[in-house]
């Protein structure tokens, strides 16, 4: 065999190697995108989730101030039966 040839053999060996061990890559950059479009997904169900959370605390603060109102006008009213009934 002539030097070309084994310069050949080694090269189509070295190539064969290389095709077999980029193989999985393939499968590894599929599984990258799709983990990358789930992060997306998430990062904007967070977003929403941290709206609805903000949303959720500012009528927290509403009821709680009508919940106050009321425990008032009820104190007052029970003060005013009280006073009426002579207690």
């Amino acid at each position: 065999m002539s030097r070309l040839e084994n310069a050949v053999q080694r090269f189509n060996a070295a190539a064969d190697t290389l095709e077999s061990r980029a193989a999985p890559l393939t499968g590894l950059k599929a599984a990258l995108a799709d983990s990358k479009a789930r992060i997306a997904e998430l990062a904007e169900e967070r977003d929403g989730l941290l709206g609805r959370i903000a949303e959720l605390e500012e009528e927290n603060r509403a009821l709680a101030a009508a919940t106050e109102e009321v425990e008032g006008r009820l104190d007052g009213a029970i003060g005013e039966i009280r006073a009426a009934l002579g207690r």
